[in-house]
């Protein structure tokens, strides 16, 4: 007697599509050698530990929540926008917003060369192009300003998350915000921005803390959830940003480079110094798009 079998397959298998379709959700390629790494941030072990291996992870469970779903074929930003405002939606959201914002994080960075190397030869102004520098100083008082809000940002931080720099999209404005976990500073995700982080907020009738579950519990369907459009690309009080860079403060892009044998768990702020170091500034001033042209001079 032939028993039949069971197969189940396993969890790294449950997202791979039909031969006839093609799921766009894969790990991005990045103009960096894996047995290089970052230089001046991350070793080739850490790369492989904060890229390869964690975006491989959230890309194959995005993959497993969305197989046969309209959001298939869907990048990244569609789906964090689009499903953030539905609470049954809330594991798509977090694993497309990590994935969206751990690229945005690693797309930034500049790997042509040791960032260390050229302290010496060009100082943090020298490698900021002349229009991003101007505006930077001009908003934030000096690049070592923005460099000290940065890391002061990041340093607060109880929980993981990330620190943005930002440009209001109907104006030259810049300013840095915070999401925690994976928040998303894009305007149609609004609600599930997680701008305050919860390990340190009281519930108090008139804490912030407070204020944000209401908000959170509107966007959701709460009672006064008929007064929004329910699915308004612009929340109601939101400002259309443009992310141009971030840092990302989730331990695994940090600790196994500088905690253990490393600093300890206090070597976040040496990570975020030298991730400073290493910024592509000539991608943030393309995503920048600042125009003006009598300022070349």
């Amino acid at each position: 007697m032939i028993r039949p079998r069971l197969r189940i397959p396993s969890a790294s298998r449950l997202w791979r599509p039909l031969p006839s379709s093609r799921s766009i959700h894969h790990v991005p390629r990045l103009d960096i050698n894996p047995e290089e790494g970052v230089p001046g941030l991350l070793s080739p072990g850490g790369f492989d530990f904060a890229w390869t291996q964690y975006q491989q992870l959230v890309v194959e469970r995005l993959n497993a929540l969305t197989a046969g779903t309209d959001y298939e074929q869907q990048d990244t930003l569609t789906i964090l926008k689009s499903s953030a405002r539905e609470p049954s939606q809330a594991p798509i959201f977090n694993y497309a917003s990590m994935a969206h914002n751990n690229h945005f994080f690693f797309k930034n960075l500049n790997i042509a060369a040791d960032p260390q190397s050229q302290k010496q030869e060009l100082s943090d102004e020298e490698k900021i192009p002349h229009l991003l520098k101007y505006e930077l100083s001009k908003q934030f008082s000096s690049i070592e300003t923005l460099r000290r809000e940065f890391l002061v940002t990041a340093m607060a931080m109880f929980g993981p998350g990330f620190v943005w720099l930002v440009k209001n999209a109907q104006s030259t404005e810049l300013r840095i915000l915070t999401t925690y976990l994976a928040g998303s500073p894009y305007t149609a995700a609004h609600w599930r921005r997680q701008g305050l982080d919860m390990n340190t907020q009281g519930i108090s009738a008139n804490s912030p803390a407070k204020s944000f579950l209401e908000r959170t519990q509107t966007a959701v369907g709460g009672d006064n959830g008929a007064r929004f459009v329910p699915h308004s690309q612009t929340a109601p009080g939101g400002t259309d940003v443009i992310p141009l860079l971030c840092l990302n403060t989730w331990e695994h892009v940090w600790l196994r480079d500088y905690g253990i044998g490393a600093g300890g768990v206090g070597g976040k702020r040496q990570f975020v110094e030298n991730w400073w170091n290493a910024i592509n500034w000539t991608n943030v001033e393309s995503a920048a798009n600042i125009k003006r042209p009598e300022l070349m001079t």
